[in-house]
């Protein structure tokens, strides 16, 4: 009989899309009559890939659900990683006064809040890159106000069912994950709200807003370090068990998607446009023009050290229900399999 095992994705750049797109992962059956097929052929619509409570499942997306998973006891380990620099942008509006990070003090920063999610993903990432834009100029978190942005449920969180480019035409802002914060920034509500990635830019430039710093490209890479930065390759600890032959096949089509999109920049950039449902003028500027270049997959101890920090301030923040320890989260028995293969 056949026994399928489902993989899915977040809407963001990374190798497992690459991979998606190329028709690599059409899954076939391996000699055993195990398949591996997209978790959204086979439950349109289904939400509990981002919960990781899928018995038989591999997914590569954020670190916030992965690591809050895995803290509330989920058996999955990380068996690659990657590492995709994205815009992070504090942005005001363009009469705010606001120029410099410094020109922060006293002001009134919005965070998102959905309190209806198992895990606010957009909460956490908005308040470690606000408190990383402070770090970045040795500001203190007292030194300015957070303030509760209500924001509704995204209308967009599969990327299987993103809207066509007439329906963005149409209503750009309303199909942006960024619209409860823009709206409440041009309201007044608050002097400045971060975004991030394509939409980030997409929604910062509808309403022209003023960047006061974008952090997506520092210099440090734990001021880069959020959801994104790294993102984990994750599989159930039951299916590595039971079969490791086919998760290594797995991540060596994924870490070979990697390898593929080096050479093809140009191709690249239309998958991740199709991926995170963004015109390919913001995947650009939001990803970079070396993009291609940065959707390897690997197991790099620095990486492993800023997901670990990343937990560390999921906790710190209540984000999670206990902690854990990120390097014995690892299983690089796969890693190495595949690293030997493509010698």
């Amino acid at each position: 009989m056949t026994h399928t095992i489902s993989f899915a994705r977040s809407p963001v750049p990374t190798p497992l899309g690459i991979a998606v797109h190329l028709g690599w992962l059409s899954g076939e059956n391996s000699s055993d009559g195990v398949a591996i097929k997209s978790l959204h052929e086979l439950r349109p619509g289904e939400r509990t890939h981002s919960e990781y409570t899928l018995r038989n499942s591999l997914r590569q997306g954020g670190s916030v659900p992965a690591i809050w998973a895995r803290a509330a006891g989920a058996p999955t380990r990380v068996i690659g990683l990657s590492w995709v620099d994205e815009s992070q942008l504090l942005i005001t509006r363009h009469d705010s006064g606001i120029n410099s990070v410094r020109d922060l003090r006293g002001r009134r920063i919005g965070l998102p809040s959905r309190p209806y999610e198992l895990i606010d993903i957009f909460r956490a990432t908005a308040l470690r890159g606000v408190l990383n834009v402070l770090k970045s100029e040795g500001l203190p978190l007292e030194a300015v106000e957070l303030v509760d942005i209500e924001a509704a449920r995204v209308p967009v969180a599969d990327p299987d069912h993103s809207p066509g480019a007439d329906a963005r035409a149409l209503a750009p802002m309303l199909w942006n994950d960024y619209a409860a914060e823009c709206a409440a920034l041009l309201r007044g509500e608050v002097d400045a709200v971060y975004v991030k990635g394509a939409q980030g830019l997409e929604a910062a430039h509808l309403i022209r807003a003023r960047t006061i710093i974008d952090i997506g490209f520092h210099p440090d890479p734990l001021l880069r370090n959020n959801n994104g930065t790294p993102r984990p390759l994750t599989v159930n600890a039951n299916v590595l068990d039971q079969h490791p032959e086919l998760v290594a096949g797995f991540l060596h089509l994924v870490a070979q998607a990697g390898d593929w999109a080096r050479t093809h920049p140009e191709e690249t950039v239309s998958y991740v446009s199709q991926e995170t449902a963004s015109p390919e003028a913001w995947v650009r500027l939001a990803y970079g023009d070396r993009l291609h270049q940065h959707l390897g997959i690997d197991l790099n101890p620095q990486s492993i050290n800023a997901l670990a920090i990343f937990k560390d301030f999921l906790l710190e923040w209540g984000f999670l229900q206990q902690d854990f320890d990120v390097w014995d989260w690892i299983d690089a028995t796969p890693y190495k399999q595949v690293t030997s293969r493509m010698r």
